[in-house]
């Protein structure tokens, strides 16, 4: 006989679980309903309102969450854990515990083929049921747990038919062995006040890895689950629709946990996951894919500051649009060693009205990252070398002489506040060119004068660079620029090349050579631990670059023979040529 669903009932249809919301019936209908929440969100037709008329709350935010289903409608027999592993693997393993006699397999009967299932049973240690329909622990005539599977290290009950978690405490308590459990995708009702999870402390106590992703639980939930388990190094929260995260009991955790994974939830800033900052041991923290813009919400607000624990920070493909964010890591992640930073707006596009519209845009958000970061080991996957640090940092330096020339001089100071390693990496490698140009009147003869600093590196006089100064018209060609640095420095006109040195820099060797990009090895490395990266850089656009090969080398040009005016050849009125012998 067969009893109606009530509600918090959890129940599959072909596949689909779902938990029931409401039972009864529906305006403009006949008969008794079941308003049911569907674990995927786009399965369903409604959030649980029809014509009109509220039924029902979601805890997904969808709008397609919820269905209207018929009591009548048949249902997927509920299993306990034991059946559920049992059927999984004992049919796994039956297809490798065939005995072979000279080439032909004998297949194995009666008692002798139970034991040989129940041995291979008892060394499983990897266990994944998810999706199985396990509702309890047990069912009427199942073995005990502990002893038909003693050895379990990895456990996971994934989007399963669990009501309360309680069930779930029922299965860790009879494995000693268990290290990691994942309970991703389940429903849990009534959490606060379960009384099994009240005393759990014992069952739960060796388990380091606790994963809950896609669970909706609100965050003092999830704290009141994970503060049970007493060693607790890593909790995985993705995906739960969080957007703030209150004070919590999670201090009783402080000296344990070191990785904390919030990815794919809905956080604007890092003030909004600040109450982690207590966390004394934390390492690695994931806010990949969620909204963040900002450190803060306003301005004025105090900084939050990490733990100098914390070495890696993931904020990839979130929003950020401003290097003022990328400027304020180092106060709030003082011990910040290792970054991923990629698909934000500010890095598929650094520097707008500088940036070479190119494959390169990337590899000059690397540079820009680099160079602000002073203590950054590891950024996108890929290891700093010395190399790279000078190569980003010089890079970096000339592109703040480029902007501090775009402005008046009155206004320097403003573009400088802007960049808190000025000071710093002018003492390394001295202030940059600033070519300001001055505004002039077009019908003043000034306008049509270019200034050209020649140099000349003199043989007669040991190697010495000679350097003149003279003014010369824009509409002069290249052959009279020529005439004239011949005469200044006593040579053959025809016999030298005039180099224009531009000031800037160019990538070179390697930032183009791409190799294809694998979602699995990148997710891999993204979980990892601190330093356990290779050799390349995430660009952002879905390929890898290594970045070991790339150099940074100053821009020059040669200005050719022929009859081209100097105006067009180089910018501004101000310019250095290098003058080489043939």
């Amino acid at each position: 006989m067969t009893t109606t669903p009530k509600v918090g009932d959890r129940l599959s249809y072909d596949g689909a679980i779902c938990t029931v919301r409401y039972v009864g019936e529906v305006s403009g209908t006949s008969g008794s309903w079941l308003g049911v929440e569907w674990d995927d969100p786009t399965r369903g037709k409604h959030d649980g309102s029809h014509k009109g008329v509220r039924y029902f709350t979601c805890l997904s935010k969808s709008a397609t969450a919820a269905s209207f289903v018929r009591p009548t409608r048949p249902t997927e027999k509920l299993q306990s854990f034991v059946r559920a592993v049992t059927e999984k693997y004992a049919s796994e393993l039956e297809k490798t515990t065939a005995i072979m006699f000279s080439n032909k397999i004998a297949e194995e009967v009666g008692f002798e083929k139970i034991q040989r299932k129940q041995a291979q049973l008892s060394e499983l240690r990897a266990v994944i049921v998810d999706g199985a329909r396990i509702a309890t622990a047990y069912l009427e005539g199942d073995g005990p747990i502990g002893e038909t599977f003693p050895k379990i290290t990895e456990l996971d009950l994934s989007r399963n038919l669990f009501q309360n978690v309680g069930a779930v405490v029922a299965i860790c308590s009879e494995l000693p062995a268990l290290r990691s459990l994942r309970l991703n995708g389940n429903r849990f009702q009534d959490i606060l006040n379960d009384k099994v999870l009240e005393n759990a402390e014992n069952s739960l106590r060796n388990i380091k890895d606790l994963a809950l992703d896609d669970t909706l639980m609100s965050w003092e939930e999830i704290c009141h689950i994970a503060t049970k388990f007493k060693i607790l190094s890593s909790l995985a929260s993705s995906a739960n629709q969080l957007f703030f995260l209150p004070e919590t009991q999670l201090s009783t955790l402080s000296s344990t946990l070191t990785s904390v994974d919030l990815e794919f939830n809905n956080f604007t800033t890092i003030s909004s996951v600040a109450s982690l900052a207590g966390l004394a041991s934390l390492r690695n923290l994931h806010l990949k894919g969620n909204f963040i813009t900002s450190i803060t919400q306003d301005p004025s607000e105090t900084l939050p500051v990490f733990s100098g624990t914390l070495k890696y920070l993931d904020v990839s493909y979130n929003q950020v649009s401003s290097w003022a964010f990328v400027d304020a890591l180092p106060t709030c992640f003082p011990g910040l060693i290792s970054l991923r930073f990629s698909h934000n707006p500010i890095y598929d596009n650094p520097d707008p009205e500088f940036s070479i519209q190119s494959k390169v845009i990337t590899e000059e958000a690397y540079m820009f990252i680099v160079g602000r970061l002073a203590n950054l080991k590891i950024l996108n996957f890929g290891t700093i070398s010395n190399t790279d640090r000078q190569d980003a940092e010089m890079f970096y330096l000339g592109r703040i002489g480029k902007h501090l020339a775009s402005v008046p001089e009155n206004k320097e100071a403003e573009i400088i506040k802007q960049h808190r390693r000025y000071a710093e990496l002018c003492e390394l490698y001295g202030p940059p060119v600033v070519n300001r140009q001055k505004e002039i009147n077009p019908a003043f003869l000034e306008a049509r004068l270019v200034i050209v600093h020649f140099t000349f590196h003199s043989k007669d006089k040991g190697g010495e660079i000679v350097e003149r100064t003279t003014r010369i018209p824009k509409s002069f060609d290249i052959y009279a620029v020529k005439g004239i640095a011949g005469k200044l420095f006593g040579l053959n006109p025809l016999g030298i090349r005039l180099i224009w040195e531009t000031g800037e820099w160019d990538p070179v060797a390697g930032f183009d050579d791409e190799v294809e990009d694998s979602s699995d090895e990148e997710e891999e490395h993204e979980k990892g631990e601190v330093g356990e990266v290779g050799e390349t850089v995430d660009t952002g656009e879905g390929s890898q670059t290594d970045i070991k090969t790339g150099k940074w080398v100053k821009r020059e040009a040669e200005l050719q023979d022929g009859p081209r005016q100097l105006g067009f050849c180089v910018d501004g009125l101000d310019v250095k040529i290098r003058v080489e012998a043939r």
